[in-house]
């Protein structure tokens, strides 16, 4: 609408100047035949007056008033001496008559005086009917600016309107698309007419800008997103990105898409931020990720994550469980060099899982850190490989850090556990073996719990104390009712009972209550555990062995020994780890070690049982190196105690 006033002004303007030039050569050319009126009746008047020769004033009068058209006429002698007057009231245009009189024009009376015949003539023309024509004109040309300017408008407003709403569809749809997508916002310019090329340079300044500055915003938005989803230590993705990838790529993949999970741990993180500052514990964090890093790259597709603090994620798509276990094993290789060079008693623990579409997050969580305490009971920077339908159903997401606290709980409430024994079979007459005690865990509806699951997260939860002491009173006091006195069994201890002060006082307390029964019992406990702290380790041992008891050092040869190890701590057995046993007959080198750990011990009074002895051809090969005694299926499997 502003452009339709601002076209209407301007054609009022041009026609109201072109009114005035009009007017202009108008009122000269009506002056122009005034004067000429007025100039061919004076010459008129004095031929008249030049053949007059009556001196009748009348007679006069009327032959002038016959001739000229006259507003007024008065005939007198030269002394004024009026002969005969008349007033005909004429020129009846007043705004013609003020108009011309503005532009200089003069309507007085005029006087011709004839010397020879006595008489002169005051006279005044009548141009009524010129200055009405006049008028009529003025009229034409007032409202000539508004024929002029006001018509053509009004007739090209449908066309401006048609403009007006082309132009306005075009702005309208340049900011519909900015707001739908400003990245393909392109209007078409040819829709805005021609007429408005101003606006068309103007919109695509403003459209060039937001352009611009959304890609910036963009930009910067997806700068501060990638920031939000980075870990600012290691630089690599987060828990919130590796959500959002596992519910996007992994559980709604309706691709039969399976592989491997990986948790690695840094355990030794809080012990640096505390004893050699947390500069330390990030330089730490940053050699892990590095070590991960560089042996995960080998894989087609893989991703790390840092999900919290001390905790990894590795997704290993389209791996097998076999693969998975070669990766495990270069990744402990690494951390044990690591460890050498760093002055540390462990590096990190890698607990495994399979997964395939589908599986709930929580769930493969839940899975991933229970294998973590597993691998945290072997030696150090160990690894666990949870395979699917292995013990899952108690280890799933369904059974998180609450549900296993109140099965724990109920087992340790309700005396919910079943021993079975499985035998030593000594190598000669001489040695001295024994059976050893082993445990089965159950729920209230007599479900078996998978046993290394639930030692592992009696571990986290911190409740592997009670639990060990409550498998030694079971123990006891069935040896007691089924009167198996004269037998030898041996008690899995787990390393955190080895070094807690409450646990040693109460175990001595209750091995001297029953001191025949002590004197038949050997408690097995880890290399690894017995590691951690060698002087409470010893101290354990010496009230052991106070207490009549004996002390075997399972998993042995994993850890890094030497015979200081055996001379503090004094150990009455040792049983090499299962890695060992494995095709022994086939293998010379576990052979050779094997037989130099059995010489070694035996020279200090140590006595060496093998385990995993499944084959009839690793029996005899233990055998022929001296070995006391084996244990494994193909000697004897658990059986009831």
């Amino acid at each position: 609408m502003r452009i339709f006033r601002t076209l209407l002004i301007s054609q009022l303007l041009s026609a109201f100047i072109l009114a005035m030039v009009a007017l202009v050569i108008m009122v000269v050319y009506t002056q122009q035949q005034l004067l000429s009126s007025q100039q061919n009746a004076a010459k008129a008047i004095e031929q008249i007056l030049s053949h007059h020769i009556t001196g009748d004033g009348k007679i006069l009068s009327r032959q002038l008033d016959r001739s000229f058209a006259l507003k007024s006429l008065r005939v007198s002698q030269l002394d004024n001496t009026i002969l005969h007057e008349q007033n005909l009231n004429g020129n009846k245009a007043p705004l013609a008559i003020t108009l011309l009189q503005w532009f200089g024009s003069e309507f007085k009376p005029h006087t011709i005086r004839n010397q020879e015949q006595n008489i002169q003539v005051s006279y005044q023309l009548d141009f009524t009917g010129r200055l009405q024509q006049f008028q009529i004109m003025l009229l034409v040309l007032f409202l000539l600016p508004f024929v002029i300017g006001w018509l053509p408008i009004l007739m090209s407003k449908s066309s401006i309107n048609r403009s007006y709403r082309r132009t306005t569809a075009a702005v309208n749809e340049l900011i519909d698309r900015f707001i739908t997508d400003p990245q393909k916002a392109e209007p078409d310019w040819q829709k805005i007419p021609p007429e408005f090329s101003d606006i068309n340079t103007a919109l695509q300044k403003l459209a060039n800008y937001t352009r611009s500055q959304y890609n910036q915003m963009a930009s910067n938005a997806h700068q501060i997103a990638e920031e939000a989803y980075k870990d600012s230590v290691t630089d690599l993705p987060n828990r919130n990105r590796f959500v959002q990838h596992y519910e996007e790529n992994i559980r709604q993949n309706e691709q039969n898409d399976f592989g491997v999970f990986a948790i690695t741990r840094c355990t030794e993180l809080q012990t640096l931020n505390q004893t050699r500052g947390y500069q330390e514990g990030d330089n730490y964090v940053r050699d892990v990720a590095d070590i991960v890093k560089k042996l995960a790259g080998t894989y087609k597709d893989y991703r790390i994550y840092r999900l919290n603090s001390s905790d990894f994620g590795i997704l290993l798509p389209r791996v097998t469980p076999k693969e998975a276990e070669n990766f495990a094993l270069q990744l402990q290789s690494r951390f044990n060099e690591y460890q050498k060079t760093s002055e540390l008693d462990s590096v990190a623990y890698t607990g495994l899982v399979t997964y395939e579409s589908g599986k709930a997050l929580g769930e493969l969580l839940a899975v991933a850190d229970t294998s973590i305490s597993l691998a945290q009971t072997k030696q150090p920077n160990a690894w666990h490989l949870q395979k699917e339908s292995v013990g899952l159903d108690m280890a799933n997401g369904s059974y998180g850090n609450q549900n296993w606290r109140n099965v724990i709980d109920d087992v340790l409430t309700n005396h919910r556990i079943s021993l079975l024994v499985q035998l030593i079979q000594p190598s000669n007459r001489s040695a001295k073996a024994y059976s050893e005690i082993l445990v089965r865990f159950k729920t209230q509806e007599g479900q078996i719990l998978p046993t290394a699951s639930f030692l592992a997260m009696a571990e986290k939860l911190d409740r592997i104390v009670a639990v060990d002491r409550l498998i030694i009173e079971t123990a006891l006091t069935t040896i007691k009712n089924k009167n198996l006195q004269d037998q030898y069994f041996g008690l899995n201890l787990s390393a955190r009972c080895v070094h807690d002060d409450q646990f040693i006082i109460w175990l001595e307390r209750r091995l001297l209550k029953d001191a025949h029964i002590a004197a038949k019992l050997i408690f097995e406990v880890t290399e690894f555990g017995l590691q951690q702290n060698l002087k409470t380790s010893k101290r354990f041992i010496d009230m052991v062995h106070r207490a009549g008891a004996r002390i075997t050092v399972e998993k042995f040869g994993v850890g890094i020994t030497s015979f200081k190890f055996f001379r503090d701590l004094k150990p009455d057995f040792v049983k090499m780890d299962g890695s060992y046993t494995r095709h022994i007959n086939e293998d010379k080198n576990n052979q050779y070690f094997m037989r130099l750990m059995i010489d070694l011990a035996h020279r200090i009074g140590v006595g060496v049982f093998a385990e995993s002895v499944e084959t009839q051809e690793e029996k005899h090969m233990l055998e022929s190196l001296f070995i006391d005694g084996n244990q494994g299926y193909y000697v004897g499997k658990p059986a009831p105690i």
